[in-house]
């Protein structure tokens, strides 16, 4: 049986029961399979949703239907107002569904409902800013080639994208995908992540509402081993957008050898902030501890180290930790929490594995660093906001992404110093400094090895704005006119007019 997406609010298993959801696939909700995925919310334990464990026949019919939507659909032939008209309708659609969406966002991932209802906001405005870029999309003619040549370069759609998304960031992340190959004419099949899918299908259903033709989008829910492998394999899949961890992209790349498809990967950070003593302390506190704290710490861009000034650390760190120590965590849905609950139970004890082993690499505990168990968070997944200080350079916890509220101190000299300390380790998504000198801030922002750095500032943007990563952290963009145009092929079209001189000779 076909739902049709205008009628989902999804199935649930009884009054206040789960969310229950089948794939959608060619402008329909299936019915939900009986093998599913259960969702517990971090925060409480409870389950919350259900989602049809997709198999390869699933995503194989996805990817069919996302490919004739191209070869033979109306939607990539459609004008680039036509198609920035649907995606401003879809916009207004997600801003009148913004206090759903947030909950969800909230429930399923853990993080503060505050932090969710920023995620819808930043969404619809990059949708808005995707449809600016659809609106003037264009090539570039040559006519100074010659007399007798004129040529064009066109920018069209690169065909089907594959999208697989991660748990953190559900709809934001799709937004920075899903509204750019839109915008572009390009037709989409999606993963989102099993444990943090809701927000995926909603929108697929608001698209469908706002005019998306049936077969454009589509949304295969399961695991990554499975759906994303699939994806990452098919002849018939154009490009891959994928985010998150870097082992899951070193799978993706051997996969797509099926037809070297091209791939934009965002990959996992270890973001440093760098304080220098000319800072405004005050401002730095306050960047610091929204740089490692913003959504639990569960953030490719998080600010994880804390690279301060020997002539200022001990001050500084003194009010940072006082500071950390009155941070609210509570549950998610409540709207004065500062830090929700982790992902789930295993992810929770990898970090506080680390925490572990930066005991055993001579690092001291200063705030934080064990699980809160006491009511209210006896039956979810918190952790203590976390600082680590006299971390080494060579502890795990300098080197490798912890994914968590945890901050390490690591101490400098100079700034060549804490360039250095920055760019030893093997990502390179983001930095930020902290300085009121404008040398210190050019001649950080050239050396640093990241495709973003932030100065006087942190996890900060605008959809104009391109994101991405150097290194282990992955490459292509997202955002701005050059994500726009991962998802674009170039196509160079040459003509000569006029009567053609021999080559061989008559």
């Amino acid at each position: 049986m076909r739902v049709t997406a205008s009628s989902l609010h999804p199935t649930t298993s009884g009054p206040g029961g789960p969310r229950v959801y089948g794939h959608y696939i060619d402008g329909a909700f299936t019915d939900p399979s009986l093998d599913r995925v259960q969702r517990r919310a971090p925060g409480t334990g409870l389950v919350v949703a259900e989602y049809s464990r997709g198999t390869a026949q699933d995503t194989e019919r996805a990817i069919t239907c996302a490919r004739r939507a191209f070869d033979h659909g109306p939607w990539p032939q459609w004008s680039g107002i036509e198609r920035a008209r649907v995606l401003l309708a879809l916009a207004d659609l997600v801003r009148q569904n913004k206090e759903r969406l947030a909950r969800l966002e909230a429930e399923e991932v853990g993080k503060p409902l505050r932090l969710a209802v920023g995620d819808v906001d930043g969404s619809v405005g990059l949708i808005e800013y995707a449809a600016s870029l659809a609106m003037s999309m264009h090539g570039d003619v040559h006519t100074n080639l010659g007399s007798d040549f004129t040529a064009f370069v066109a920018r069209e759609p690169a065909g089907v994208i594959g999208m697989i998304t991660p748990w953190n960031f559900p709809l934001l992340l799709l937004a920075q995908k899903l509204p750019f190959a839109l915008g572009a004419g390009c037709t989409a099949v999606v993963k989102p992540s099993e444990l943090t899918a809701s927000s995926t299908l909603e929108i697929a259903r608001l698209a469908q509402e706002a005019g998306v033709p049936d077969g454009v989008i589509n949304v295969v829910t399961g695991r990554g081993s499975v759906v994303g492998q699939h994806i990452a394999e098919s002849v018939q899949v154009d490009v891959v957008s994928f985010t998150g961890s870097t082992e899951v992209g070193r799978r993706i790349v051997t996969a797509s050898q099926s037809n070297l498809k091209r791939l934009s990967l965002e990959l996992g950070g270890k973001a440093a902030n760098i304080v220098l003593p000319d800072a405004d302390l005050e401002d730095a506190l306050d960047g610091v501890m929204f740089g490692v704290y913003f959504n639990n710490g569960e953030c490719c861009v998080s600010g994880a180290r804390l690279l301060i000034a020997e002539q200022v650390a001990d001050e500084f760190l003194d009010e940072l930790i006082a500071r950390t120590a009155r941070l609210r965590v509570g549950q998610p849905l409540e709207e004065n929490t500062d830090i929700g609950a982790l992902i789930h139970e295993d992810h929770l004890a990898t970090v506080l594995e680390y925490i572990e082993s930066a005991d055993a690499d001579g690092a001291a505990v200063r705030t934080g660093g064990s699980r809160l168990t006491s009511e209210p968070f006896a039956a979810g997944t918190f952790l203590a906001p976390t600082v680590l200080d006299q971390v080494a350079p060579t502890a795990r916890v300098f080197r490798e992404e912890i994914f968590g509220p945890v901050l390490s101190v690591t101490r400098f000299r100079d700034l060549d110093e804490a360039i250095a300390l920055a760019n030893s380790v093997d990502y390179g998504l983001a930095n930020s400094v902290w300085t009121k000198d404008i040398d210190k801030a050019l001649t950080a922002s050239r050396a640093l090895r990241s495709g973003t750095v932030w100065v006087n500032t942190t996890i900060d943007g605008a959809p104009q704005l391109p994101g991405g990563g150097v290194k282990m952290s992955g490459y292509g963009r997202e955002m701005g006119q050059v994500g726009f145009d991962e998802f674009t092929e170039v196509k160079t079209v040459q003509i000569r007019t006029g009567r053609r001189t021999p080559f061989f000779g008559a």
